[in-house]
């Protein structure tokens, strides 16, 4: 007897889910690794974190290893959205059982998770990876269903979106991610493609998101005031020629430490440098 032909998803290309779920968690593994960020974990300091540093991380990105290989098969096999939300809010379970109730990820894993899924749709439709930006774009078809999603409110990026009537990720996913498209994504290729070091260019990258995103971590520590006093340092990073000058790193470290005395941390930001490493290393895979 003749064994049955498995079925082939569209163009006859089987996504390789696992892979796009091994690629996420490296792209997170890529961003806490990163170094100096102001504010932030990364090897050598736990910024201005008090109750993670990062081993916690680690843990995390260790629980959320089936995740985003999860999410993946879920947009290859095009689930609807309240598929890929289910998986996000086990996710979610499961990483703060392993950093002992620490709030590590959360951002990512609906960010992330949505890019994952809609990377994973993208090739099953077309048979072949697809760029960064039309991986942004391709979320907007769960559109309807983001905006009608129930929003925690007690939650503290949720009361700083209300208390300062900014946008927060929602907004961008819906929208199809313009700030990755428009600012993440062409700022790191340019930094990329300009011969800086990897490291360097994702700072680089990390201070255009500090100086033109709301970040809501940023207003949920410091209010209106500690967000544009951080989007004013990074613009001035920025001004006297960012990652390409050659004292970059000792001007971060020396922001770093006034980020810390004023307990500020771009979490927001950091996880946008996370969703334009995944969707600039996508393309290659």
């Amino acid at each position: 007897m003749i064994a049955a032909r498995k079925q082939l998803p569209a163009h006859g290309t089987m996504v390789d889910s696992a892979r796009l779920g091994r690629l996420a968690i490296a792209s997170l593994h890529t961003e806490v690794a990163c170094a100096p960020k102001p504010g932030l974990v990364t090897p050598f300091n736990s910024g201005s974190h008090d109750d993670m540093d990062a081993s916690t991380f680690l843990r995390s990105l260790f629980a959320l290893r089936h995740y985003f290989t999860a999410v993946a098969r879920a947009g290859a096999a095009g689930a609807p959205f309240t598929v890929l939300r289910d998986h996000g809010i086990a996710a979610e379970t499961a990483m703060l059982a392993a950093t002992a109730g620490i709030n590590t990820h959360r951002g990512a894993i609906f960010s992330l998770g949505l890019l994952v899924a809609a990377a994973a749709e993208r090739r099953r439709v077309h048979g072949h990876a697809v760029s960064g930006a039309q991986v942004c774009l391709a979320v907007q078809q769960w559109n309807d269903a983001l905006i009608a999603a129930p929003l925690d409110p007690h939650s503290p990026g949720q009361r700083a979106r209300a208390r300062h009537g900014v946008s927060g990720v929602r907004e961008q996913a819906a929208a199809g991610y313009p700030v990755l498209r428009e600012l993440a994504l062409p700022t790191l290729r340019h930094a990329l493609h300009s011969g800086l070091p990897r490291d360097a260019a994702l700072c680089h990258t990390l201070m255009q998101l500090m100086a033109q995103v709301d970040d809501l971590n940023l207003l949920h520590r410091g209010g209106a005031e500690g967000l544009r006093w951080a989007q004013q340092q990074a613009s001035a990073f920025l001004s006297s020629g960012g990652a390409f000058a050659l004292d970059w790193r000792m001007r971060l470290q020396s922001m770093g430490d006034a980020f810390v005395t004023r307990r500020l941390s771009p979490g927001g930001s950091a996880d946008l440098l996370a969703c334009a490493w995944f969707l600039l290393q996508q393309e290659g895979v």
